[in-house]
């Protein structure tokens, strides 16, 4: 008689192979869906290099492999390529990469043979396959206007002389492309603006060669378009070096115990070391440089107006103690510990002198301002301020409008004052200028009025 199998070995092929023709099917046939893809371009065209944003998402499996082509008549070029590790067909857990956003830079940099016209981005995303099947990709496009021609850009202003650390105007002409115009000048930007009673096209911009910057040739004329194209154009007829003064500061401890703590008092953000060197360091350069953004900040907010109309006025009876633009070194105790620039004129009379206005204007700043401890700042239009420090009181508000010679306080010495004075300081667009040009009546007329005309109500 044959001896009978057991049953338990019928019960585990009936387990076995379905798991196992499940398994067979799943790694055969289980491929991963398709990806979703979106192309989101940062300009309305394709311009000389325009950011492209990139999203892929495929949750299940994961991504397998991207690829990014410009199109454009016959010629495919591709731009980008990614390889990925999906998960396996039978794998439902584990490591995969469900999502890729990329940014990919596209234009006449980037593909050399691009023209004007139309472009198409197209986006191909590999879906995960399995052993018996491959499916098709995934796929997007984005058709896109190919525009390579810089606006037109036309100097209208003649005889263009700056001095390092000075002022200037410039008067231009820009096509009807550009959506923003202005001056370069190294890392500077100064913004153009409608020239009142001009054409529609014409411009002008107020403009400085940096008190740090000894070559004209790096201030230009731009103009740009809504794809990045840019145009610039040279304009500066002489620029003239006027390299920074030095001046050594030596520190005591004495000073340092007088003005540390109280500007560390109104500047929460402050943290005493313990050492009083290095807090008198840290305020004379990172609070020093956290002011400098502050009045960039404000300059951003100037309206396109002239708030006035006569020269800039110094202060009565003003002694010049420091001029603009001095390197200054600081020493203690005979060893150079810092060096910073002094970019505005000290000027000193009496003890808790009365400080005027120097020009028409309102104020945007009025109270405890970091280095310049009792601080007015006033906004002239056009991005050009005035900045009064180291007083001892403040006799206006913030939004106040102010005459040319109203007072707006009492001199002192808050703040990084070493005694009493007037710390003043001429700003275009929060870049510190030489205060004479804007206190000299012919510098104003000649530099400003013959070029701007009746656009700038000026009296002489």
């Amino acid at each position: 008689m044959a001896k009978r199998k057991p049953r338990y070995l019928f019960r585990i092929l009936l387990v076995v192979i379905p798991a196992a023709m499940i398994f067979l099917g799943v790694a055969s046939f289980r491929t991963g869906p398709a990806a979703m893809i979106e192309i989101r371009p940062t300009m309305p065209g394709i311009g000389k290099l325009t950011p492209v944003e990139i999203s892929i998402d495929e949750p299940v499996r994961g991504l397998s492999g991207v690829r990014v082509e410009v199109v454009q008549d016959e010629r495919v070029e591709v731009l980008e390529q990614r390889d990925y590790a999906p998960r396996a067909p039978w794998q439902f857990w584990g490591p995969r990469v469900p999502r890729e956003d990329m940014v990919v830079n596209i234009g006449k940099e980037t593909v050399g043979a691009l023209k004007e016209g139309e472009a198409t981005i197209r986006v191909i995303a590999d879906r995960a396959p399995a052993w018996l099947r491959r499916p098709e990709p995934a796929s997007a496009e984005l058709t896109l206007s190919v525009r390579l021609r810089p606006p037109s850009l036309q100097v209208q202003s003649l005889h263009t002389y700056v001095s390092q650390g000075g002022s200037e105007a410039v008067v231009y002409r820009v096509g009807d492309s550009s959506i923003k115009d202005g001056v370069r000048a190294g890392e500077w930007w100064f913004p153009g603006y409608p020239l009142p009673g001009g054409g529609d096209r014409d411009r002008f911009a107020l403009f400085s060669m940096p008190y740090d910057m000894t070559d004209g040739s790096e201030i230009r004329l731009v103009a740009v378009d809504d794809v990045g194209n840019e145009a610039t154009a040279s304009f500066i007829d002489r620029a003239t070096a006027k390299p920074l003064r030095r001046e050594e500061i030596r520190l005591s401890d004495s000073f340092m115990q007088r003005v540390v703590p109280p500007i560390q008092a109104q500047n929460p953000d402050l943290t005493e070391s313990g050492d009083l060197l290095q807090d008198y360091l840290t305020i004379n350069g990172d609070l020093r440089e956290s002011n400098a953004a502050t009045l960039r900040r404000l300059s951003e907010a100037s309206p396109p107006e002239f708030r006035w109309n006569k020269r800039f006025v110094q202060m009565r009876n003003g002694q010049v103690m420091s001029a603009f633009a001095v390197r200054r070194t600081y020493t203690y105790n005979g060893q150079a510990v810092d060096q910073q620039d002094h970019l505005g004129f000290d000027l000193a009379s009496t003890a808790h002198a009365e400080i005027q206005a120097a020009n028409d204007g309102v104020v945007v700043l009025a109270g405890y301002f970091g280095i310049y401890g009792n601080c007015v700042v006033i906004d002239h239009g056009y991005g050009l301020m005035s900045l009064y420090g180291h007083l001892s009181s403040i006799a206006v508000e913030e939004g106040q409008t102010v005459e040319r010679n109203e007072p707006v306080g009492r001199s002192g010495q808050t703040g990084l004052a070493g005694g009493d004075h007037l710390h003043f300081t001429i700003l275009l667009r929060g870049l510190p200028v030489n205060p004479q040009e804007w206190w000299d009546r012919n510098w104003i007329h000649d530099r400003l009025k013959l070029k701007l005309g009746a656009a700038l109500p000026f009296e002489r």
